[in-house]
């Protein structure tokens, strides 16, 4: 994919655009938008509880800068409800409620004339609940394309990267990494080197909440975290992110089917 030019390397926000620019995107050949979906959660004695949202706000806001594919306004809540009300800070919704949130929003969007719709994910147990208004949103729309990418699992060098000082990370050092990087106002430095809890959850048949497994909140070792290291992971994601979503602005269905027709008698 070719790189803008620096007079066009600049994200396109939804929000900023008016009602007369965004008609006129679908017509252009412009019909994809991206929506970022974070959380607002607790997230150790070290981070601020809108880590999710921001990490996916501005990974979004870069590749929209790449591939001039509008940004959605941000959604900053998500299915934390594994983080129980130990600690303060959490806003969870249910996972039904986010179904039908992000089912609603795409439904304006397609009415809006846009047929590719990119769910960029930053927190875990979203995922179930973004899977499910996916599969609601192309059973009502049968030409809206609709794509859900976690943002901790772009690509295998990512995922790497996430999950290197736990399995079941929470806060850890790739996160705080991520966070001193690209925005450290939400991080207490102070904190960090005393907020390393291990990860209990090798070999458990259920899945237990956070305040089973974690004594603050934490899981991994924050204290392992560089400035570098979060300036490094968040190039890959960028660009990792960036291959996807040109990958997805020129993929089309294998094959030319109608979702509600039904194979002829033979």
């Amino acid at each position: 994919m070719p790189r803008p030019s620096k007079k066009t390397a600049r994200n396109k926000s939804w929000s900023d655009l008016t009602w007369e620019e965004l008609g006129r995107l679908p017509a252009q050949g412009s019909d994809a938008v991206i929506l970022p979906v974070g959380a607002t959660e607790q997230h150790g004695p070290h981070l601020g509880t809108g880590m999710d949202s921001a990490l996916a706000e501005k990974i979004c806001a870069a590749v929209s800068a790449q591939t001039q594919v509008p940004v959605l306004p941000l959604l900053p809540y998500g299915c934390s409800l594994g983080h129980s009300r130990r600690w303060p800070g959490t806003i969870a919704l249910s996972p039904q409620t986010l179904i039908s949130l992000v089912t609603e929003i795409g439904d304006w969007v397609h009415a809006a004339g846009f047929r590719r719709l990119f769910m960029v994910n930053s927190h875990v147990t979203n995922a179930a609940p973004l899977r499910c208004a996916l599969e609601v949103l192309r059973s009502r729309h049968d030409d809206l394309l609709v794509a859900l990418i976690n943002t901790a699992t772009l690509s295998p060098r990512v995922t790497r990267a996430f999950s290197a000082d736990a399995a079941d990370w929470h806060a850890n050092a790739a996160e705080t990494s991520l966070m001193l990087a690209v925005a450290p106002e939400l991080v207490r430095l102070k904190k960090i080197r005393t907020a390393d809890d291990p990860d209990r959850t090798r070999g458990l048949v259920f899945a237990h909440p956070v305040n089973r497994t974690s004594k603050n909140g934490v899981t991994g070792r924050p204290s392992q975290a560089t400035v570098a290291q979060g300036r490094r992971l968040f190039r890959w994601m960028v660009a990792d992110l960036t291959t996807l979503v040109g990958r997805g602005l020129r993929e089309q269905p294998p094959l030319a089917a109608k979702y509600n027709e039904r194979t002829p008698s033979l």
